[in-house]
């Protein structure tokens, strides 16, 4: 989960695949930036931007569970998305990877990378990416 439109549309694929094998749902948010960071080395209190995000993921974890399903959240503090995503994967035992990806073209990929480029290179959990029609 990015906090983004994007996730709108693996939510509606995945609510389906949810319901159809009874599958536990974990919510990924890893939050990366600076701040983050120095929150994470330094032990100080949630920014504002913390705050928000945990927020937001307990609001859709909320909702999906209002919906019938087995839900809950991470948030992931102070690590790279890939290495915070497969952490809590590895963690929870997770056996599939959902993800909306932003459809970045080529040149953008090869400049500023892909999460979900890198993960399907460091990991052998099957992936399920969507790509989301948001950008």
């Amino acid at each position: 989960m990015d906090n983004s439109a994007t996730d709108d549309t693996i939510l509606v694929h995945i609510r389906k695949l949810a319901h159809l094998t009874h599958a536990k749902l974990v919510l990924v948010h890893v939050a990366d930036g600076f701040a983050a960071r120095l929150q994470d080395q330094l032990n100080l209190a949630d920014s504002e931007e913390i705050k928000s995000d945990q927020e937001y993921l307990d609001r859709v974890c909320a909702d999906l569970q209002k919906d019938g399903f087995n839900a809950h959240a991470v948030l992931v503090q102070g690590k790279e998305p890939v290495d915070g995503i497969l952490a809590v994967a590895q963690d929870e035992g997770g056996d599939l990877i959902a993800m909306a990806t932003h459809g970045h073209q080529f040149i953008e990929d090869m400049i500023l990378g892909s999460v979900a480029d890198m993960l399907r290179h460091r990991t052998g959990i099957p992936i399920l990416m969507i790509r989301s029609s948001f950008k």
